[in-house]
């Protein structure tokens, strides 16, 4: 498997991970993603897989963790000899010097790599966020903010992004300096010039802006043009897989990707939502009046442990007696922002995450549900340890929403796969989780 891989990516939390799988396997380039470090004999069952990712934490983790975890992350990634190592980053870019750092995690893996300096591209078009002179821009609601002014992330309850420009945004988590190649010098085809140029003056992270297909063009380019002398390590987002599938397509290499098969409806199906986000309040609302059945969950209980047993008790009861009726349960712990101020011990809120996956779970096996969805990027990347999923492949990609589609949770306990979608927090329009229901992913 390893002698075909094309590209190998880390991503720092599930919603990611997938998104970044979706860029590939939508585009030709079978892709399969692990929930931890596969053995031999799992990769083997995935021997048709030209991508390979291993979905992860470290965006809610401490550079303690990092420090602990990501080395032998970053040598697994080294160890499958791919052209392009990617660890990818949320698009947002939100992060701080004491948890999710990206600087941190830069520092790792350069040193893990043997690698004197490393690309970063954030730009992603397709997603609504684009960079330029260094500043990252992001779309809301059909209006582009750029990032520190932006009404959600601007206010992030754990890593608000107070600072538009990158380099001085990273520079609070690292001291590797970083140098830029500008969308002017990428578009008047001056990008290996500036590249070459950050490098002699000794940069060691290169960032590249993207604010359109043609710049996401140029910097694929300049990726394929310049592995020798930085990379195969890139960091960023999944515009890092949308700029190698441009340079595919350039070459004449990208092959056709394979049709899904339809995504039937389902009568019901159920929820579980960990974000704050008001993109999924609008959501968990208008589903309310289309067929689900909106369920609290004490945050608290799950977050301290206090009651967490009784609460999980209620929540699984009710949601049972909601399948039941022939409706869908959508149990949630916040709509827009906390009941109660967020907990601030970070390993409380990742259980948080872990207990609305193993109420899921549960209620996935009771009821013989075929499909849900789980809400939240940091809920989402502890909630599937509690599914048992090993690993995941594309069902489906929703084309209103990309970055968040319906995937195959192979499940390596012998339970039946199961179709499942991963929600990061400003993901789709407020009919989302009624399409994922009816199957209508136009």
């Amino acid at each position: 498997m390893t002698e075909k891989t094309q590209i190998a990516f880390y991503g720092d939390d599930f919603t990611g991970s997938t998104d970044a799988m979706e860029a590939l396997s939508s585009n030709g380039i079978e892709t399969v993603l692990f929930t931890e470090i596969p053995d031999d004999a799992r990769l083997k069952a995935f021997n048709n897989a030209a991508a390979v990712g291993l979905a992860g934490t470290s965006r809610s983790q401490t550079p303690e963790w990092m420090d602990r975890e990501l080395p032998r992350i970053f040598a697994w990634l080294r160890s499958l000899r791919a052209p392009i190592c990617h660890y990818k980053v949320c698009s947002t870019f939100d992060s701080s010097p004491a948890q999710g750092s990206i600087g941190r995690a830069i520092d790792i893996g350069l040193e893990t790599f043997k690698q004197e300096a490393a690309l970063l591209i954030v730009g992603v078009p397709q997603l609504g966020r684009y960079t330029m002179f260094g500043e990252l821009f992001a779309r809301f609601r059909g209006e582009v903010f750029r990032i520190d002014r932006h009404p959600v992330m601007s206010r992030h309850p754990s890593t608000p992004m107070h600072e538009a420009d990158l380099r001085r945004h990273l520079a609070q988590q690292t001291r590797t300096s970083i140098g830029l190649v500008e969308l002017p010098a990428l578009l008047a085809g001056d990008g290996s010039m500036a590249l070459r140029k950050a490098l002699d003056e000794d940069h060691k992270i290169i960032m590249i802006d993207v604010a359109d297909l043609l710049s996401l063009r140029c910097a694929g380019a300049l990726i394929d043009a310049n592995l020798g002398s930085a990379a195969p390590l890139i960091f960023g987002s999944s515009g890092v897989e949308y700029a190698y599938i441009e340079t595919l397509r350039a070459g004449g290499n990208l092959a056709p990707a394979a049709s899904s098969s339809p995504l039937l409806p389902q009568e019901r199906i159920a929820v579980v939502s960990g974000s704050c986000s008001p993109t999924t309040e609008m959501q968990i609302r208008y589903a309310s009046s289309h067929g689900f059945e909106p369920i609290e969950v004490d945050y608290a209980a799950l977050a301290t442990g206090a009651g967490s047993e009784r609460a999980e008790t209620a929540a699984f009861d009710t949601a049972t007696a909601v399948l039941t009726s022939g409706r869908s349960p959508l149990l949630f712990t916040a709509l827009g922002k906390p009941s109660i101020q967020p907990i601030t011990d970070r390993r409380a809120n990742d259980r948080v995450g872990r207990r609305l996956g193993a109420l899921l779970n549960r209620l996935t096996a009771a009821n013989g549900l075929k499909r849900v969805v789980v809400a939240g990027g940091d809920t989402s990347s502890h909630a599937l340890s509690e599914l048992h999923v090993g690993a995941l492949t594309l069902r489906h990609p929703i084309a209103q929403s990309p970055g968040s589609p319906v995937c195959l949770a192979h499940r390596f306990d012998g339970s039946a796969p199961l179709e499942l979608v991963l929600k990061g927090g400003q993901i789709g329009n407020e009919d989302f989780f009624v399409r994922i229901r009816d199957g209508r992913l136009d």
